[in-house]
């Protein structure tokens, strides 16, 4: 079986490798999310085609042909570099998607290239005190009044709240109707009067969480994508990406990378991590599984250009695999690092800035963030296996 690539693709992997090596020494380090050096070099990965490639022009991409194996190309020798990565996030990696799927021409153009750029951070309203798994129960509520909606309620667990330009929320504007069809999908500037974000402190030590309150909020009544009354089919839309993207594969294989060079350079008893059988069998058991999703992520690729394949269980198979394996990746790290595995924050003997245990318990977080894991497991046992569903408890 000859699983060559071809001349042309040989081409452009050797295209890819020269940007790489050529832009080796840029260091975005400590550059806040919005920074013009930011900014610059993601629009940078825009026109040399490595980000947003397939996204049309007029709306601020590189507006080129789906190609798998380009995109592949990329990913792959992205991963095996230092180079900065594209942006990613709940803007560009969630919204942006569903608007060119749902939103008007007007919201396409107002709020898709800026957002591909950098210049506009995003933050996700859907999780409230009294709805999680079951999300479609929420009470935020939004009344039209002329020619705005006005909003009150609560939002809880809220990502990037804190730093970021807008929102885009689900709020119940037909109280009158079934929960799944009273609900609207409205895009929400945060810096309208009326807002307050409270910083939810976790255990990694940072807030990314945040409660959000929306007390007699205003904002224009063209701020809605998609019909009133019919959020949760957009909503829908949204958390198909959410899911491919609370695990990326393509990052993943970045921190594989980085795990063999860290079981390289970390010794016991003056000898290589690596080379003692316990760690080595143990990587090899995490190198075959991000292979796997590597392989799940050409299928989620190919959809693109397969329009009648359903990849709704894959992306399932992304968030309910990918962030159990980070878990498990970013722990073989820690436990390779022995006793310097245990520090965190300021400690003078901290590896990488300690990025191996803050990812090890972020994962661990969003084992249960963007639907338990145990929630994904009833999913694909019920829809994709035909398994009987869950037996429901009288009363609960």
């Amino acid at each position: 079986m000859d699983l060559e690539y071809g001349p042309e693709y040989n081409d452009f992997r050797e295209e890819v490798r020269s940007f790489v090596k050529a832009n080796e020494g840029v260091n975005l380090l400590g550059k806040s999310l919005r920074s013009s050096e930011r900014v610059e070099w993601q629009q940078k990965l825009i026109d040399n085609g490595y980000f947003a490639r397939s996204t049309p022009k007029e709306y601020g991409g590189f507006g080129g042909d789906i190609d798998i194996l380009k995109s592949r190309i990329i990913a792959e020798e992205f991963a095996k570099s230092p180079i900065p990565k594209p942006l990613g996030g709940q803007g560009i990696q969630m919204l942006v998607p569903t608007l060119l799927e749902l939103g008007t021409e007007e919201q396409k153009q107002a709020y898709v290239k800026p957002t591909l750029r950098g210049e506009i951070i995003w933050c996700q309203g859907y999780s409230e005190p009294n709805s999680g798994s079951d999300l479609a129960s929420l009470q935020t509520k939004g009344e039209l009044d002329g020619d705005e909606w006005v909003i009150n309620g609560q939002k809880i667990w809220t990502s990037t709240a804190k730093f970021a330009q807008m929102c885009f929320c689900l709020v119940r504007t037909e109280p009158d109707a079934p929960k799944h069809q009273g609900i609207s999908y409205l895009l929400i500037p945060m810096d309208t009067p009326g807002i307050e974000i409270r910083p939810i402190m976790q255990m990694t030590g940072d807030a990314d969480f945040n409660e959000v309150f929306f007390t007699d909020v205003r904002i224009p009544a063209t701020n809605i994508v998609g019909e009133r009354g019919e959020g949760w089919k957009v909503a829908n839309a949204t958390l198909t990406h959410e899911r491919g993207s609370l695990a990326d594969p393509d990052v993943m294989m970045n921190r594989l990378y980085a795990l063999i060079d860290l079981m390289k350079s970390e010794t016991i008893d003056g000898e290589r991590v690596i080379d003692k059988p316990a760690f080595r069998d143990r990587l090899l058991r995490v190198q075959g599984k991000v292979l796997a999703q590597q392989a799940n992520a050409l299928r989620l690729l190919s959809s693109s250009i397969n329009k009648g394949q359903d990849t709704t269980m894959a992306r399932f198979i992304t968030k309910l695999i990918g962030t159990e394996l980070r878990h498990e990746l970013e722990g073989l790290a820690i436990d390779a690092m022995g006793e310097m595995g245990t520090l965190y924050e300021d400690s003078p003997h901290l590896r990488d800035s300690g990025s191996w245990q803050m990812s090890y318990m972020y994962f661990l977080g969003l084992i249960i963030g963007g639907g338990t894991n145990q929630i994904q497991k009833n999913i694909i046992s019920e829809r994709a296996l035909g398994m009987p569903k869950e037996p429901k408890i009288p009363g609960a």
